[in-house]
């Protein structure tokens, strides 16, 4: 390879990086962010910052099993029940976290008085 080979690489692997990281925080896969983000650098990058967050989609239960899944997901990963649209969605990972979050502050907060 001639010297600008080596310069596009590196830039190649620095946008790669940067997508695999962006799309690992949104909690899906870094690799596969890494390589789309590598193989079309701008456009690769862009879609894994506007690509959801994993943690803020609604979840349902499974009725045979009983996991948690995505709204989205059509068959249930663990028996392979599928799944219908529920009447009632359970609120995302994140809202939950946050609720226990303020639920305990507020018990921290009575007990301290």
């Amino acid at each position: 390879m001639s010297g600008g080979g080596y310069g596009l690489l590196v830039i190649l692997f620095f946008f790669g990086l940067a997508g695999g990281l962006v799309g690992r925080m949104k909690g899906s896969s870094f690799m596969l962010w890494f390589l789309v983000s590598f193989c079309v650098p701008f456009l690769g990058l862009l879609c894994a910052v506007l690509y959801r967050y994993e943690s803020r989609e609604l979840r349902r239960q499974c009725p045979r099993c009983g996991r948690v899944t995505k709204l989205y997901d059509a068959v249930c990963v663990v028996c392979g029940e599928e799944l219908e649209f529920p009447e009632e969605a359970i609120s995302s990972e994140e809202r939950t976290r946050r609720l226990l979050a303020a639920r305990r502050a507020a018990a921290r907060a009575g007990g301290a008085e």
